[in-house]
């Protein structure tokens, strides 16, 4: 199951940039509701061979709460407050996408010895839950709309629990 692992983190690496090249709040939400489906997958792919109840149960929940009532709670709050798009963001879109690629390898080069002791199937996973959270650090510092920077403290939310899915083997429910 390590491939599917490496696969969903790629994925959860690419909505990040997404995030971060998006000007339109609609997609940003659709890929925070991405989000929560890899996040939700994430555990259940990692620790196949140890799966119980309480895993799926948590899976499950995460899929539910983060990638359908949230999504649709800013949605909601998007169209009663009247925004379709983000305009005049402190940092450019462009510029946004090469600090996330800097970001990305900057994960790699700090996690490199966490990674040596992380559990298998999640070396991956660590360098892809920091890169999660500086990506919502960075959209709550450079965006200027509130429902922008709300999506930023999902982002990072995510990424602290990819963080602890990939580093709580013995006890997910902590996370």
């Amino acid at each position: 199951m390590t491939m599917v692992s490496d696969i969903l983190v790629m994925l959860l690496l690419l909505t990040n940039l997404r995030l971060l090249a998006s000007s339109r709040l609609a997609a940003c939400i659709q890929t925070v509701a991405i989000q929560a489906v890899i996040l939700g997958l994430i555990p259940v792919t990692a620790l196949f061979d140890r799966l119980t109840l309480e895993l799926v149960a948590l899976s499950l929940s995460t899929m539910v709460v983060k990638g359908l009532v949230l999504p649709w709670l800013l949605r909601r709050a998007t169209r009663e407050a009247g925004v379709q798009r983000e305009i005049e963001p402190l940092v450019g879109f462009t510029l946004s996408v090469l600090i996330g690629a800097v970001l990305l390898g900057l994960c790699f080069v700090i996690s490199a010895q966490l990674r040596q002791s992380a559990p298998p199937g999640t070396a991956l996973l660590i360098p892809g839950a920091m890169f999660t959270i500086l990506t919502g650090l960075f959209l709550i510092v450079s965006r200027r709309k509130a429902l922008t920077q709300v999506l930023g403290y999902l982002a990072m939310e995510n990424g602290v629990y990819a963080f602890g899915a990939a580093l709580a083997v013995e006890a997910p429910l902590l996370v």
